[in-house]
């Protein structure tokens, strides 16, 4: 069996108030050995319950940036497996226990699949974003969220721009796409605001308030479905530049707008 058609299992959980923790768990094989990848660790002990419940052995850590909220466990849950921890080389005197760190463009191989290492400041500056194409998956951290991206607090407008184009055009439709934050009822009630007549995006809001009211998640979600419903990767749309009188802006300009107004929902 190929490593591009090994399975892969995916859990996530809730860690602190808001945060996902993720596991990508490989399954040994012919091909090679496996493992279970964790991406940030917001809080050890909730991966180490799932690690309990499941059996897997981890073995790699992602870390998408530096923020306390995605590396507080870290040193825990490294001391109690042993763990191998991968993350911005931006961050390597930010981040303790980091045993290797990757630049916009690397490639690391764990637990047998290659994650691609994509650099999407804004947020932070040393944010990576996660990728491994052959399992179809993608870590956003604090870049993309589901109908909304992060605040901007080390980058500018224009640099988080850059960053959701750049995922736009590499990731497929596809790819399914976990984040940092369960923050998807407030990004699509905020959607509404500035994109009320798109369609998808009601369907999408029916939806989520419909999985929040039964406490269920609202990730993952697609590149497909967030290019359809997110306004802050729709610069480009004519309506939403006509309801916000900047239909001559940049795309840039538009999606600093679309901030602008997030920032003070």
């Amino acid at each position: 069996m190929s490593a591009d058609t090994r399975p892969a299992v995916i859990r996530q959980f809730p860690c602190l108030d808001d945060n996902f923790g993720v596991l990508v768990h490989v399954p040994e094989s012919a091909s090679g050995p496996g493992g279970t990848i964790a991406v940030d660790v917001p809080d050890a002990d909730p991966y180490k319950q799932v690690l309990k419940e499941t059996g897997w052995t981890l073995t790699d850590i992602l870390v998408t940036h530096h923020h306390w909220d995605h590396v507080q466990g870290l040193e825990k849950l490294k001391a109690d497996t042993g763990a191998r921890v991968t993350g911005p080389a931006l961050s390597r005197d930010r981040i303790a226990g980091l045993d290797a760190v990757v630049e916009d463009g690397d490639e690391v191989t764990a637990a047998g699949i290659a994650f691609k290492a994509i650099g999407t400041p804004g947020h932070t500056l040393d944010q990576i974003s996660w990728w491994a194409p052959d399992l179809s998956f993608a870590h956003t951290g604090d870049t993309l969220f589901s109908l909304g991206c992060g605040r901007i607090f080390e980058g500018d407008p224009a640099m988080m721009w850059a960053s959701l184009e750049k995922l736009m055009r590499l990731l497929p439709p596809a790819t399914d796409i976990y984040c940092g934050h369960e923050y998807t009822l407030s990004n699509a009630r905020f959607a509404l605001t500035v994109d009320p007549d798109n369609a998808a995006l009601k369907d999408r809001v029916a939806e989520v308030e419909s999985l929040r009211e039964q406490g269920l998640p609202t990730l993952p979600t697609t590149m497909a479905r967030e290019r359809a419903t997110n306004p802050f990767l729709r610069a480009d749309d004519a309506a939403i530049r006509s309801r916000l009188h900047l239909e001559d802006a940049s795309d840039a300009e538009v999606f600093a707008e679309i901030r602008r107004r997030k920032d003070a929902f």
